[in-house]
């Protein structure tokens, strides 16, 4: 497949951006503040879990696209 080292860093960088803006996101917007040290838990694993998740597939669609690109 050829998968470049160089094209793999940007990917995850691109992913960890995305990621921390989501997380931000949902912290800010989504999850209420927490009165207690479980729902601060609670919250920080539903934000990691939807900016992972978002930005882990963004991460593998750039890659995918760029090796189509240059079989």
């Amino acid at each position: 497949m050829g998968f470049v080292l160089k094209e793999s860093i940007l990917a995850g960088i691109i992913g960890g951006i995305i990621a921390a803006i989501l997380a931000f996101s949902v912290n800010q917007f989504l999850v209420p503040f927490p009165q207690s040290i479980l729902d601060n838990s609670l919250g920080n694993g539903i934000s990691g879990f939807v900016s992972g998740l978002l930005s882990g597939f963004v991460g593998v669609y750039l890659v995918l696209r760029k090796v189509a690109k240059n079989p």
